[in-house]
């Protein structure tokens, strides 16, 4: 049964720990986020974080209640660095364009990290600032709550799912990727024209294309289609209240 979690203020070390450091959850998080980068998750264990933080591994458990707990406050972390310094324009689009690609980057950032964190959802500050802010935006747009809602669940899901996506291929074994890149090249492009004409007529683009992320081009799809949604909606709404007009002078 996992152990509660002490309140912060009741938490905190009052002496530092063998390295130096005194004990808080931003530095336990920023040495799980390293332990991933260098050992991948099978590294990441209680024991590997109080050895690394010089600490006894039991303290830990003073500021969460286990491994999973601290996967999820990665995960809100790395929302966190999306958000940093982020200001809206004014421009829906542009700023919806603008928050996905920083999530995507903070993701990648942290490859092992995002493989382990990107499906989970943590209700932490930061994952429920970018909620709300991804939400304001569509709807001061003009998007109805229901629209709003659908576009901000594909929108975040395809962020997501694109970090987890492109990160997995960033967490393999150098070998691993170069052989998964070369193979565009070696298979793909010489394939004959009489049994594959139309990876053969296509091959150069694919070998151009495919070794880097489709997320750019996916995140764009989907904001076409939202504007081309929101853009119907008002025709629809002036369409209705011209309709109303003109039912009321008739009579």
């Amino acid at each position: 049964m996992p152990k509660p979690v002490v309140p912060e203020e009741a938490r905190r070390r009052r002496r530092p720990t063998k390295s130096g450091a005194v004990l808080s959850e931003q530095l336990i998080v920023e040495t799980a986020l390293r332990m991933l980068q260098e050992h991948g998750s099978s590294g990441l264990t209680v024991r590997r974080l109080g050895i690394a933080l010089g600490a006894d591994p039991s303290t830990l458990y003073r500021y969460f209640s286990g491994i999973d707990d601290l996967t999820l406050a990665i995960g809100n972390v790395l929302v966190g660095r999306a958000l940093a310094g982020w200001e809206g324009t004014g421009d829906w689009r542009a700023d919806l364009r603008e928050l996905g690609l920083r999530i995507h980057a903070a993701y990648l950032g942290h490859p092992q990290a995002a493989v382990l964190t990107a499906s989970r959802v943590t209700g932490k500050a930061y994952e429920v600032a970018a909620d709300e802010t991804i939400l304001g935006l569509l709807r001061t747009a003009g998007f109805t709550d229901a629209a709003a809602v659908r576009i901000y669940h594909a929108f975040i899901d395809q962020s997501l799912a694109f970090a987890a996506l492109d990160a997995a291929s960033l967490a393999l074994p150098a070998a691993a990727r170069e052989a998964d890149e070369e193979v565009w090249q070696a298979t793909y492009a010489r394939l004959p024209e009489t049994t594959h004409p139309h990876i053969a007529a296509t091959a150069h683009l694919l070998v151009a294309r495919m070794n880097h992320s489709a997320y750019p081009t996916a995140l764009e799809m989907l904001l076409d289609s939202a504007s081309a949604q929101l853009v119907a909606s008002r025709r629809s709404e002036r369409s209705n209240r011209g309709e109303c007009g003109s039912g009321s002078g008739s009579g």
